[in-house]
């Protein structure tokens, strides 16, 4: 209901007690004209409630950020009475919206929608309720919508960086050469050539034959790129730096995956948390799945980076590189990196940022870098 039909509910009051009072016709015409109007306006509002049929789609649920998402929200009522509006009450992750449907009966419209892709992540768009009003505004009834919500990923966009490198006089053929150091599963056996190192003789073998004999062995894949984030909620000053630094995170993953799958060479992800999982790809075909695995993390796990430094260290037999993605510094992540460091393959760390001047940082940055630890800042657009 609405001031106008509280307005129109005294004037019937009072033109039916002077009609019953006075007797006079024109007092009787009014009250009767006036029932009919809250009468006729009660019977469009809920006719047009009741036949009401609203659905939200999303063509495409996957955007790159930057872009514009597009959403059509799809209307029909069925009352053939005169309305004054149709009112669409939606939520997106800028907040509530409202949007004004055609009133025309027996039609079925469609309105595009366009949300500004900002961050990266997982978000959702509801419809929320419908608003139906009379032609005489007299009154305005709510129609509740239940299970009308869809959710789309905004994926990170990479940028341009520069790519990583195995360290001065090492081309990676250090890190394969590990590989090959285990000599319990040849492959076959060759004759001796000149150069073979004496522990690849197989003893027995050329005793029998009277002739040296080396193991063949199965030729590795190459060193793998190593890439850990870490996926807790970003360290920040201000709490509105928060998506911007995950974004920071996101797409400087995906900028190193890329820039390294270009080559062929393979890439591991591993992401660790409530919903355990690891990219595996040597492909650059495999980046979108990457892309849909990061845009679907929360960043509000509780895991300690430095416990997933340490367990990582197991892997560097067979990393040539290892990329480390992070907002913070302290102690316990330092000791991680330059642990990897030791191990053999190189390192490089992404900083993101907003403060790279900090001077509590200074002293962190210069133990990574006397242990030739690459460090690279990030700063968030």
């Amino acid at each position: 209901m609405t001031r106008r039909f509280a307005a129109l509910l005294v004037a019937l009051v009072t033109s039916a007690f002077c009609a019953l009072s006075l007797g006079g016709r024109l007092y009787y015409f009014l009250a009767v004209l006036f029932a009919l109007l809250i009468v006729f306006s009660f019977i469009s509002c809920l006719w047009a409630r009741n036949s009401l049929q609203c659905r939200l789609y999303i063509p495409n649920h996957k955007v790159q950020r930057g872009e514009q998402m597009e959403v059509q929200l799809l209307m029909r009522h069925g009352c053939l009475l005169p309305l004054a509006s149709i009112q669409c009450a939606y939520h997106t992750p800028l907040g509530p919206q409202q949007c004004d449907f055609p009133t025309a009966p027996l039609t079925d419209y469609e309105i595009g929608l366009t949300l500004d892709s900002v961050h990266v992540g997982t978000f959702s768009v509801s419809l929320d309720a419908i608003y139906v009003q009379d032609l005489f505004s007299l009154f305005r009834m709510k129609k509740t919508l239940k299970n009308q919500q869809d959710a789309y990923l905004v994926l990170p966009n990479p940028y341009p960086i520069d790519k990583p490198e195995v360290l001065p006089g090492d081309d990676g053929s250090a890190a394969l050469g590990r590989t090959q150091e285990d000599y319990n599963a040849p492959e076959d056996t060759r004759a001796y050539l000149p150069g073979d190192a004496m522990k690849r003789i197989h003893w027995k073998l050329s005793s029998r034959r009277r002739e040296l004999v080396v193991r063949r062995f199965e030729m590795p894949a190459p060193p793998d790129t190593l890439i850990l984030m870490d996926a807790a909620q970003p360290q920040a000053e201000k709490a509105d730096d928060i998506p911007f630094l995950r974004d920071a995170l996101c797409e400087t993953a995906v900028a190193v995956a890329k820039l390294q799958m270009e080559d062929g060479s393979p890439v591991r992800m591993p992401l660790h948390g409530k919903n355990a999982t690891e990219f595996v790809s040597d492909q650059a075909e495999g980046l979108s799945q990457l892309k849909e695995m990061l845009a679907a993390r929360s960043f509000a796990e509780a895991e300690d980076f430095a416990r997933i430094l340490r367990l990582e260290l197991r892997r560097m037999r067979r990393t040539g590189a290892v990329v480390i993605l992070t907002t913070r510094l302290n102690a316990g992540i330092v000791e991680g990196i330059t642990s990897i460091r030791r191990m053999g393959p190189s390192a490089r760390l992404y900083l993101c940022t907003r403060t790279p001047e900090d001077p509590e940082l200074i002293p962190y940055i210069s133990r990574l870098q006397h242990h030739l630890v690459e460090v690279c800042y990030v700063t968030p657009a």
